[in-house]
């Protein structure tokens, strides 16, 4: 049998390690001296010292000159060089695209939303619209283009993460298989990641919002969609087939009995976005709004005025949060996860949490906690930027050939 070498122990993967953890803690950490480094990462001071002549050769740090003295020599003070590249994190929706900004610490630098509406919007077109603000930024902010380090993009469709591909967007053209990483690379010359969109905002409330101390919690969006991005032991969780999350189409008693397909909306959808609610209003409370002129309202507006007490608006309601708890019920009795946040328009309205709760009280098995997305926080955008930051030590600090 022929001896396999095993790259363990090689000085060149050791000090590829060591100048990970070093980065790493100078990421996190912000300014600090040699001798913080060697007593964070449990390092010898001379491994330190060789792994910051590294860094600063590879222009990833920077002197800041002498430190406050504590008592003897004044500490030679360096930092992370984030403004040494940039990231920008891409959310596509059916009416529009939004652009989040950011130095290499997440730190953001501008925001951008366009709108889709009088646009072709296949595949070609939203990959060139992207191309154009790429640009705008990088001129903006007076970058070359080798200073993007990554582009993440969120869609609102079944992705294939590993190939960056897009199964199908049924409200867009032509997004059917669509190879969007490969489509994008061409463009943005940089790494590229491809992601649901609702897995997104599971990775955006860990990194900033509701969910930053859980590593196991489910995140429910209700709004234009209807979907659920899982967080299992501090990571989403795609499933085998990627879908795991796609709640539209779930088989509900009295609501579907279709077998699920991908080309097509999930049955859920239909029911509880803010088309459903609208429908809805139509059909239940239509020659009651038309007499009062309440014809034309929103979804969001007849939420509000179910708390207001409107009783068709309350109706409506109660018909909606009835299924939002029996979808929380199965996921807590299939996952246990620690917390269920609510988001979108609908989702994380506080009339429809609170009508929630009420249905979940006094129930003998431990329902997990709900709660609220943080309203207008962008949650998919800032969790592009959150698995942008997580790739990054491998941007700056390549494997080292073996």
């Amino acid at each position: 049998m022929k001896k396999k070498s095993i790259p363990i122990g090689r000085p060149s993967v050791l000090r590829h390690t060591n100048a990970h953890s070093i980065l790493k803690l100078l990421r996190e950490g912000g300014s600090c001296s040699r001798a913080d480094l060697v007593r964070a990462s449990g390092l010898s001071a001379p491994t330190v010292t060789n792994v910051v002549k590294d860094l600063l050769f590879a222009d990833l740090i920077e002197p800041l000159g002498e430190g406050r003295s504590s008592g003897g020599r004044p500490p030679d003070m360096i930092r992370f060089k984030a403004e040494r590249g940039c990231l920008l994190a891409v959310q596509i929706t059916a009416r529009n695209i939004s652009f989040l900004f950011t130095d290499l610490n997440g730190s953001e630098l501008d925001r951008v939303e366009v709108s889709l509406a009088q646009r072709k919007t296949t595949p070609e077109e939203i990959c060139r619209l992207i191309g154009e603000e790429l640009k705008a930024f990088l001129r903006r902010h007076k970058k070359a283009r080798e200073k993007l380090l990554a582009l993440v993009v969120g869609v609102p469709a079944i992705t294939n993460v590993d190939e960056g591909s897009v199964l199908s967007i049924s409200n867009l053209e032509g997004w059917r298989a669509v190879p969007l990483r490969a489509m994008l690379s061409k463009i943005a010359g940089c790494l590229v990641i491809v992601e649901n969109d609702t897995n997104l905002g599971a990775q955006g409330e860990h990194y900033c919002g509701s969910a930053q101390a859980e590593k196991d919690f489910v995140f429910i969006n209700i709004g234009t969609n209807v979907g659920a991005g899982i967080f299992l032991d501090g990571k989403i969780h795609h499933g085998t087939g990627w879908s795991a999350g796609e709640i539209a189409y779930l088989r509900l008693p009295s609501i579907s009995r279709r077998q699920p397909t991908i080309y097509e909306f999930g049955e859920l959808e239909a029911v509880l976005t803010s088309s459903g609610i609208l429908k809805s209003w139509r059909e239940t409370c239509g020659k009651s709004a038309r007499s009062t002129g309440k014809d034309e309202l929103d979804a969001v507006e007849i939420l509000d005025m179910a708390r207001a007490g409107d009783p068709c608006a309350v109706k409506i309601l109660r018909q909606h949060s009835e299924i939002v708890t029996d979808i929380i019920i199965n996921l807590s009795l299939i996952l246990n996860p620690g917390l269920i946040l609510l988001g979108g328009e609908i989702g994380s309205h506080p009339v429809l949490i609170d009508f929630v709760q009420k249905q979940l009280e006094g129930g003998e098995f431990a329902v997990t906690r709900i709660a609220s997305s943080v309203p207008n926080q962008r949650a998919v955008l800032w969790g592009c930027i959150s698995l942008a930051l997580q790739a990054l030590p491998s941007v700056l600090l390549p494997q080292p050939e073996i």
